[in-house]
């Protein structure tokens, strides 16, 4: 197959590790589709974030589908009156949205049928990751399985693969590679609770998990904070 033929679905956030994982597939060759979620998160500014970093990469195509998972709740990313945490959390933390990435990816493998797809990428990992159980290779290897019986081109013999190229990556490696591909960094927002104009708060665990990143990276941290806006 030609690489010009090569389509992926990429998950795209709009924080640092869709984006980078973005890039990644671009440089493989890909034709790439990016899809986002208005799931119902406390910041928009992510998908302003998506929206840019989409553009940068040339992508295909663009979706945002609206989901309503503030309606389940149960996360501090989807309910309001669950307070984000300002340090990382042993085990599951309540930034976990339930069921998020099963559904995120059951949309994606749709979509990736109709634009005939032979790969989903999506940026979980195992390594510099916020203890979320649909982000351990057990949950890929068991979705992988589903999208083999639960498609057309499975029953037909044929595969959509879920690629997962940063899942054993520390986040300074992760970063080493968006640079290495011409990922601007400074287009993406990895922040829970970043304001409207995506400065990020820097206290909660992902905004601690990026500025480490880049330190161990040993690459200029170009995040936009609440703090600098307010100094």
């Amino acid at each position: 197959m030609s690489d010009k033929l090569k389509k992926a679905i990429v998950l795209l956030s709009g924080g640092l590790d869709s984006s980078t994982v973005l890039a990644m597939a671009n440089r493989q060759g890909y034709q790439c589709y990016a899809l986002s979620f208005d799931y119902g998160q406390r910041s928009l500014a992510e998908l302003n974030a998506a929206r840019a970093v989409a553009g940068q990469q040339g992508v295909i195509d663009h979706k945002i589908v609206r989901l309503s998972l503030e309606d389940i709740g149960g996360s501090a990313l989807t309910d309001r009156s669950i307070d984000v945490p300002e340090s990382i959390e042993e085990g599951v933390p309540v930034t976990y949205v339930p069921a998020r990435n099963t559904v995120f990816l059951s949309l994606a493998l749709g979509w990736a049928e109709v634009v005939e797809a032979q790969a989903i990428f999506i940026g979980v990992n195992a390594v510099d990751y916020s203890g979320y159980p649909d982000c351990r290779p057990a949950f890929i290897e068991a979705f992988q399985a589903l999208a083999n019986v639960a498609t057309k081109i499975g029953v037909d013999g044929g595969c959509i693969k879920i690629e997962t190229p940063l899942m054993t990556l520390t986040k300074a490696e992760i970063i080493q590679q968006g640079i290495n591909h011409g990922l601007d960094y400074s287009l993406t927002v990895s922040c829970y609770q970043a304001d409207d104009e995506g400065n990020a708060c820097g206290v909660c665990d992902s905004c601690r998990l990026r500025s480490q990143g880049f330190a161990d990276a040993g690459v200029e941290d170009v995040t936009r904070y609440v703090s600098q806006k307010q100094g």
